[in-house]
């Protein structure tokens, strides 16, 4: 990940501007697969959530005529797993902001959801972190008595 630009010394302005996705993904329609009933029901999936991903919401045509062509990959993936398959895949869905990484490379950003604070997890609680402690003392060979 690149360093928070408030804690670089050099504060040269970055030549390429980020970008900060919708968690909720594209506000509008998204193009169906074409020929979607002749695929199995995991390509169907992948697809789905390329369409509802944030990503999305950045898409032009090239994109998804990109990921149109890409199902044919992970069809085909599917019913013959090969790891040149799988490559390509992974190659085109990079370009695309598949992974974490992907996407820090990319400068894109995720948006929280309005309910995201909602949903995450609780602080750890002081008994929690204390049976931690224990459980490591023990692993230390210092049991409690």
């Amino acid at each position: 990940m690149p360093k928070d630009p408030s804690q670089r010394r050099r504060r040269n302005a970055d030549p390429v501007t980020g970008a900060v996705l919708p968690a909720d993904g594209p506000e509008g329609p998204t193009p169906v697969l074409p020929g979607g009933h002749d695929y199995d029901s995991r390509t169907l999936a992948w697809y789905e959530t390329w369409r509802s991903s944030p990503q999305a919401a950045t898409f032009l045509a090239t994109d998804w005529q990109r990921l149109h062509m890409l199902a044919q990959l992970v069809e085909q993936y599917w019913q013959e797993p090969k790891k040149e398959l799988l490559s390509e895949i992974r190659l085109n869905e990079a370009a695309l902001g598949a992974t974490a990484a992907d996407r820090a490379r990319l400068r894109w950003t995720v948006a929280e959801a309005e309910d995201a604070a909602e949903r995450r997890p609780a602080v750890r609680t002081r008994a929690a972190s204390s049976r931690r402690d224990r459980v490591l003392k023990v692993v230390d060979g210092q049991a409690e008595g």
